[in-house]
């Protein structure tokens, strides 16, 4: 299966459990993978034969930035399903959500979660 790859999107939400999180936001850094057929488009060289990874940009930014989740696995899996509602011929995805700035008294690059979503059928 080809790919489409968008990697390390950042955006600014407010996502978490504590309170302070809820109130200050904070970063949040996206890897999106989708498989699909680009055959087609390979051929024709038209992006109507694609998925716009300009589309999937905007519709991971407005999941991170106009909704709040506590969880980031939920994060993961509304950007998920999202995907797979609106592009019919995605036929799986994989995402990525790091939390670089946990509150979690230590020293480390991130937190994250990683999900892969298939289309059912």
């Amino acid at each position: 299966m080809d790919k489409i790859f968008l990697k390390n999107l950042a955006f600014f939400g407010f996502h978490g459990v504590m309170s302070e999180e809820k109130a200050l936001g904070q970063k949040f850094f996206i890897d999106v993978e989708l498989s699909l057929d680009l055959k087609k488009a390979g051929e024709t060289d038209n992006v109507k034969d694609t998925v716009s990874y300009a589309d999937i940009y905007q519709l991971v930014k407005e999941m991170v930035s106009d909704n709040r989740f506590n969880l980031i696995e939920a994060l993961a899996e509304n950007i998920a399903s999202e995907i797979l509602v609106k592009y019919e011929e995605i036929k799986e995805t994989v995402v990525l959500v790091r939390k670089p700035e946990a509150p979690v008294p230590g020293i480390f690059d991130y937190f994250g979660v990683e999900i892969r979503r298939k289309r059912n059928g």
